[in-house]
């Protein structure tokens, strides 16, 4: 689980950082998506690598959700009946919320952006314009109500990250009582850093930033 969240967030990351390239103009936000599918040519054949890329994207989301349902099985199988006398803490029972139900909203948020931004299934604009026009079509202000399904769904990812980083550096070993304050301030401030970072590119189309 730690592992194939550490490839999710590498690519949120890097997926924050190619989005911002919209605050460059059309053409800039259009030459990058154009060099995504472009990347390896003529090495390789068009698309290859971003094929690659999504690939093993899948199979970490995939890899993810099955240890979240194989960790949840163990944990039943090893306390068939429950604790009794000591109850679940707050911060544990909104871990365990927000771990279990925001992977399912996730889920779904996946699901509507592939839809959307990938596919064109939902998208205003179709196949037919550039990735730029797709943008900004999306999330013009009479479409409101699309860019509340992606502050609700990047809030989500948000929190889902700010305790599935710490947990990660948990599983891995990393974490000990000198650093976890550390560690905490800085699963937080990744998780902020993002969800703020997806968030300015539709709410600068919805309110006119980008137009």
């Amino acid at each position: 689980m730690a592992v194939s969240g550490a490839v999710m967030v590498t690519f949120l990351v890097l997926h924050m950082i190619g989005n911002w390239k919209i605050f460059f103009g059309a053409e800039s936000f259009n030459h990058y998506a154009h060099w995504l599918r472009t990347m390896g040519e003529p090495v390789v054949p068009y698309r290859t690598l971003l094929t690659l890329l999504e690939v093993v994207l899948v199979l970490s989301v995939v890899l993810h959700m099955w240890s979240a349902w194989s960790l949840a099985r163990r944990a039943s199988a090893a306390r068939p009946v429950k604790y009794h006398g000591k109850k679940k803490s707050h911060a544990q029972g909104y871990a365990t919320h927000i771990m279990r139900y925001g992977g399912i909203t996730l889920l779904l948020f996946i699901i509507w952006h592939l839809l959307d931004l990938t596919f064109f299934v939902v998208n205003p604009k179709g196949s037919a314009a550039t990735p730029y026009e797709r943008v900004v079509a999306d999330f013009a202000p009479e479409r409101f109500w699309v860019t509340a399904i992606y502050i609700v769904g990047v809030v989500m990812v948000g929190l889902h990250l700010r305790h599935g980083v710490w947990s990660a550096f948990q599983t891995l070993g990393l974490r000990s009582p000198r650093n976890d304050r550390a560690l905490r301030l800085l699963a937080g401030g990744l998780a902020l850093v993002l969800t703020i970072g997806f968030l300015i590119v539709p709410l600068s189309v919805t309110f006119g930033l980008v137009s």
